[in-house]
């Protein structure tokens, strides 16, 4: 059994299926996910058995309770087939935890406060130990996008980096304006540079296909909670102007 890598308040459990970090790449990820099963215990106890082929570094149920199950210097088995900035290999570069939530396909409620209250601290935490970037910490969906939507839109992000922890600007009010699947201008190839500069794989095509569409989506879970469907209005295409010009200043 290992101890704690965090200053928090938790339980450790080991899971069996970790291993090393890759050696020429940063730890500078902290990658959010949603457990998407019926309860912690069901959840956890899949995290640590070596049949499932998956891990993570920390798990908060509901009422706050923190587990960690993996130590921050090995590699979780959390991220899976994704990539962030050109780097596939996700789980080298990140830290990852799951938050107890049932997800889209079981009734997706609330993230309660007392959960949330233990995912800043914990966050926190980490990010100051790690020297994690702002933006950084991500979704699941934004690494894995159209193959996974968690946490979702229902998560605070908001919240989250109003207390430090992670990058975020207001979401602009659209005018009306709209791309949409299957139109072809430079203004699709430019909001394709954008999100490659934010960090999202994809190719400047100039054509709004699918993978557009699905990193539209992953953005709009994560910074344009108040319409998620793949559709790029002017609002958010000026949210992501705004999210770029942010994470310059901050370098």
């Amino acid at each position: 059994m290992f101890s704690a890598d965090t200053r928090c308040k938790c339980v450790v459990r080991e899971a069996v299926n970790y291993g090393e970090r890759a050696e020429h790449l940063p730890l500078d990820i902290l990658v959010l996910h949603y457990t998407g099963m019926e309860s912690a215990e069901a959840a956890i106890n899949w995290l640590c058995v070596e049949e499932s082929g998956v891990s993570c570094h920390y798990v908060v149920e509901e009422d706050g309770k923190i587990w960690q199950l993996v130590p921050e210097g090995k590699r979780a088995w959390h991220a899976g087939k994704s990539s962030w900035q050109g780097e596939v290999d996700t789980n080298s570069r990140s830290i990852g935890i799951e938050i107890v939530n049932p997800g889209h396909g079981l009734g997706y409620p609330d993230f309660p406060d007392e959960q949330i209250e233990s995912i800043i601290e914990l966050s926190l935490d980490i990010v100051s130990r790690n020297a994690i970037p702002a933006r950084n910490v991500l979704a699941h969906s934004d690494v894995a996008p159209g193959r996974k939507c968690d946490p979702g839109e229902k998560f605070p992000w908001k919240k989250l980096a109003y207390a430090g922890i992670g990058a975020w600007v207001d979401p602009v009010v659209s005018n009306g304006w709209e791309m949409r699947l299957g139109e072809s201008s430079e203004a699709v190839a430019a909001l394709q540079s954008m999100l490659i500069a934010y960090g999202y794989d994809l190719e400047i095509t100039g054509e709004y296909d699918h993978l557009t569409k699905i990193c539209v989506h992953a953005f709009q879970q994560h910074f344009y909670q108040q319409r998620v469907d793949g559709i790029a209005c002017d609002g958010l295409i000026s949210t992501l102007e705004n999210l770029l010009k942010s994470v310059r200043a901050d370098v």
